[in-house]
């Protein structure tokens, strides 16, 4: 029997997050996609992660109102076989306008947003189906356990999840075939509860903001500048690393801060980001965004180095002023 997808594997497993390829989105008038992109560089952009070995894909319905999975599904035409997908559900949105224009968590909905999904993703299946409302009470997940295994018995998804960030949430969905949970960590932002219950339940942590929103990047300083149409240049509530459109002070001091023990040992900064992942715990899956094939280049070459060593991780703990007995290895 082969193992459910997304089971933890015990080596350093990376995906990609296909978030930034959806182009722009808005909810009013608030972006929520990364600014304008170039399809044919973000088709080029998933051959090349695959020619990489990198075989994860997470996506959702709703980046770029639809248009992340067109273009994925296009870019994996052919190759459909080689590749887990993952998508979410749950926000509702208008294709035409790009608005995000509600939501819907109701169990009618779910068979609805995924025949979508398929059609836009060009597949009959996808691995991972994730909902994509962090905040939902625990009877509303409960009653959407019912239609989630009905769709995998019927064979349109082969597992299911959730994306959210409160480590209380997640078992009121977890069915027989529920593997993952998706949430925030990074180094600078660790998920220790969250990161030992899906240990404990031999969940997969999709692990979302790998690298800080691009924080984790020399890229940004304090003089950059992001522009109107990024979501990042015009803030949610809930985003952290930027504020008026420019990184956060606090958040770009502790990036420096911790530069030199990332960078280690050969690594780019972005590569020891993904490296303090793996070094957390077994079931760690980051899927950081990219745009280009140099930006997944960089991103696969974090395979190569592997985990952070447990001294580096009390090194980084230590520079952060958090405790090392709270925020250790999960494993």
């Amino acid at each position: 029997m082969e193992p459910p997808p997304f089971a933890p594997t015990g080596t350093p497993r990376l995906g990609m997050g296909c978030w930034a390829i959806g182009g722009p989105f808005w909810s009013g008038d608030k972006p929520f996609g990364w600014g304008a992109v170039d399809d044919t560089e973000s088709t080029a952009a998933v051959r090349r992660a695959l020619d990489l070995g990198v075989t994860l894909f997470d996506t959702a319905d709703v980046y770029g109102a639809g248009h992340s999975e067109r273009v994925l599904g296009k870019a994996l035409a052919g190759r459909r076989d080689e590749v887990l997908i993952a998508t979410k559900w749950g926000n509702v949105f208008d294709e035409t306008t790009r608005q995000i224009v509600g939501r819907d968590t109701t169990p009618g909905y779910v068979r609805r947003a995924l025949e979508a999904s398929l059609r836009r993703l060009g597949t009959d299946h996808v691995d991972l189906y994730q909902l994509h409302i962090g905040q939902v009470s625990p009877q509303q997940a409960e009653d959407l356990t019912g239609v989630l295994e009905e769709l995998v018995i019927e064979g349109g998804i082969r597992s299911y999840g959730w994306s959210t960030d409160d480590a209380s949430l997640p078992p009121a969905l977890a069915g027989p075939h529920f593997t993952a949970v998706q949430h925030e960590v990074n180094v600078l932002r660790d998920a220790p509860r969250m990161l030992a219950l899906t240990a404990r339940e031999g969940w997969t942590s999709v692990c979302r903001g790998p690298l800080a929103m691009g924080l984790l990047s020399p890229k940004y300083t304090s003089g950059s500048r992001l522009s109107s149409d990024d979501v990042r240049g015009d803030e949610p509530e809930w985003l952290a690393y930027f504020h008026d459109g420019r990184p956060d002070p606090h958040w770009l001091e502790r990036r420096d801060a911790v530069r030199d023990v990332l960078a280690s040992g050969g690594r780019t900064l972005v590569q020891g980001a993904l490296g303090w992942l793996w070094a957390r715990g077994s079931q760690c899956l980051p899927i950081p965004g990219f745009r280009t094939a140099a930006q997944v280049e960089e991103n696969a070459g974090a395979l190569a180095h592997g985990a952070l060593t447990a001294a580096q991780l009390r090194d980084l703990d230590g520079i952060l002023g958090r405790a090392p007995l709270s925020h250790g290895p999960a494993t």
